[in-house]
């Protein structure tokens, strides 16, 4: 089998060296412009639309992230980009799960202890001991419960705070208070103190994090947005932060990366950044997982984790 791999930044030859040892058979390269011949399998991570065009043959393309906006956006300003028979298939948790619910504890923690005040104070140098939240009323909601939002919620029943999850379609999670359909939405938001967003970027999701969600949470709640960057409309977070409806965010996924040097939220003291790596992929576990899917795929039997265009994940 011929399989062409592409990552910008990427440790090629640990990433070559991992999937010729799991497919010792197959013929592995690197994908350079200009490079028009037969590949059965893609690995790849915001490919160029040519390395997709005129590869009928393609059976399947692996993205190296759990979220795939970035392939399915060049299919949607040039459809066709993608060969029509070819399977679009994601990154299943491979240790990212782990690394999320590390993140949203994090930051659930931080906000209901008030630590991001008292690093406030100290800079202030002001000794002062601040009313705790009362945590039977700290209310997380997480935003999407696809492989890493339902970990997410699982692990932050831990907590002892009350847990609630979105997700389009209905789904079980143990403790967790389930909203499920665009009906309930409204809903879901109703008196969330921490929303915690890990919806895929998609047409219907682009810009859900505005000023009317914002209105629906509690007064003062805190923002998490570790999905994507065009979710959130930047310009109603920062009136939201204005108005003290929004206590403060920290937001690790933004329009623009890196975030551009004259953003607001680099200054805004109520906005914590950090540089996209709530959930980072990890290549041993990444490697293991596409290369034993490429076997399942040469038997013909079925994978997990295939893309379904119309629904954008």
């Amino acid at each position: 089998m011929k399989i062409i791999f592409y990552e910008q930044g990427a440790d090629i030859d640990a990433w070559l060296g991992g999937l010729q040892r799991e497919l010792p058979d197959a013929d592995l390269r690197v994908w350079t412009p200009g490079d028009t011949a037969a590949a059965d399998y893609a690995i790849v991570w915001r490919a160029p639309r040519e390395l997709f065009a005129n590869r009928p043959d393609l059976q399947a393309v692996f993205n190296l992230g759990a979220g795939v906006d970035a392939i399915l956006d060049v299919e949607r300003r040039e459809p066709g980009t993608l060969p029509p028979n070819a399977k679009l298939v994601r990154l299943e948790d491979t240790g990212m799960a782990r690394q999320m619910v590390e993140y949203a504890t994090h930051c659930v923690l931080r906000y209901l202890r008030r630590f991001d005040e008292y690093d406030a104070l100290q800079r202030a140098r002001r000794w002062q001991k601040l009313p705790q939240h009362a945590r039977e009323s700290f209310t997380v909601g997480v935003l999407g419960l696809g492989v890493l939002g339902a970990e997410v919620a699982k692990g932050l029943l831990a907590l002892g705070v009350p847990v609630r999850g979105y997700s389009r379609t209905p789904k079980t999670i143990d403790g967790v208070q389930i909203f499920a359909g665009a009906n309930r939405f409204d809903a879901f938001l109703d008196g969330v103190k921490v929303l915690i967003n890990l919806l895929p970027h998609t047409p219907d999701t682009e810009g859900i994090l505005n000023a009317r969600t914002f209105g629906r949470l509690a007064p003062g709640a805190y923002l998490v947005n570790v999905a994507r960057g065009p979710l959130l409309v930047d310009a109603d977070l920062l009136a939201a932060l204005d108005s003290g409806q929004i206590a403060a965010a920290t937001l690790d996924v933004f329009h623009t990366e890196p975030l551009p040097q004259d953003h607001p939220f680099w200054t805004h003291p109520r906005v914590s950044v950090t540089p996209h790596i709530s959930a980072e992929t990890l290549r041993e576990e990444s490697i293991v997982q596409i290369a034993g899917k490429i076997k399942a795929l040469a038997r013909g039997e079925p994978i997990s984790g295939i893309v379904d265009f119309k629904r954008g994940y």
